[in-house]
C-alpha cells in the first residue's frame, strides 16, 4: 500500500510539474504552536453558548473527543465520529440544523464548496461555520491532486469564492495551518473580484493576495470580532 501510495504521488507531483504550475515561494505563517483549531471551536462554543455540533470528516476524532456539547455529530466515511458516510449523504438526509459546525473533510475545492453552502443551509441564527487548512504555506500543501503527506490542500479557494458573496462574512484565524470562519451575515468586507472560475486560481495567486483573500486575523483578533459581532 506504501508502495503504491508513494508511485501515486510521484505521478501526481510530475502531473504539477508540467501542467499546472511551478512556484517555490514560501509564505511563513508562524502559527502559534501552544493554540490548535479545538482550542478556537471550544471558545466560541463556551462564549456563544451554542448547543448543537456537527464536524466533517473526524478521522482520528483529535478535535471530535475534545468537544463537550448537549449534542454533537461526527461524519465520517472512514473513521471516527458517530455517522459512517460522506458529507454529501449526511446532509442528503439531514433534517436538524446546528449552532456550529467544523469542516475539515476531503479538502478539494469542489467538495468544500458543496460542504460549505450545505453547512450554511444548516445553520441556526447566529451560527457559525469552520474550516481548517485554509492557509497552505507551499504549493506543494495545496496541490490537488495531492502528493505530499503534509497537505492542506486547495480549501483556500472555496473561502475566496465565498467571500465574493453578499451573504457570508468571513475571516481567517492565524493558527493550526488556517481556520476560516463563516457567518450567515452581510459581507462587511467584500472581496471584488472579477474571477470566472476559481478553481483555476494559482498559489502563485494565493502568495502574492493572501492577505486580501483570507481576511487574516490573530487569535485575539478573532475572539474580539467574535464578541462584537454578538452584540
Amino acid at each position: 500500500m506504501e508502495t503504491k501510495k508513494k508511485i501515486k504521488f510521484k505521478i501526481n507531483r510530475l502531473y504539477h510539474f508540467f501542467f499546472k504550475e511551478r512556484f517555490n515561494k514560501k509564505i511563513n505563517f508562524s502559527f502559534p504552536e501552544n493554540i490548535n483549531r479545538w482550542d478556537l471551536i471550544k471558545e466560541i462554543i463556551t462564549f456563544k453558548k451554542f448547543k448543537t455540533y456537527l464536524e466533517l470528516g473526524c478521522d482520528d476524532n483529535n478535535s471530535f473527543n475534545k468537544i463537550n456539547i448537549d449534542f454533537k455529530i461526527g461524519v465520517d466515511p472512514f473513521s471516527g465520529g458517530n455517522f459512517k458516510g460522506t458529507s454529501d449523504f449526511f446532509f442528503s438526509q439531514n433534517k436538524k440544523t446546528f449552532d456550529c459546525i467544523f469542516i475539515d473533510g476531503l479538502h478539494e475545492y469542489d467538495q468544500v464548496c458543496r460542504d460549505i453552502q450545505n453547512s450554511l443551509d444548516f445553520l441556526n441564527v447566529g451560527g457559525i461555520i469552520l474550516l481548517h487548512d485554509t492557509l497552505p504555506n507551499t504549493l506543494h500543501q495545496q496541490a490537488v491532486p495531492r502528493y505530499k503527506m503534509i497537505w492542506n490542500g486547495d480549501v483556500w479557494k472555496a473561502i475566496v469564492n465565498f467571500r465574493t458573496r453578499l451573504d457570508c462574512d468571513i475571516i481567517t484565524c492565524k493558527i493550526d495551518q488556517g481556520v476560516s470562519l463563516i457567518q450567515k451575515n452581510s459581507n462587511k468586507k467584500l472581496l471584488n473580484l472579477k474571477i470566472k472560475d476559481f478553481k483555476k486560481l494559482k498559489f502563485k495567486d494565493f502568495y502574492e493576495n493572501h492577505e486580501e483573500y483570507m481576511r487574516i486575523l490573530s487569535y485575539e483578533g478573532v475572539l474580539k470580532y467574535i464578541s462584537d459581532s454578538s452584540n
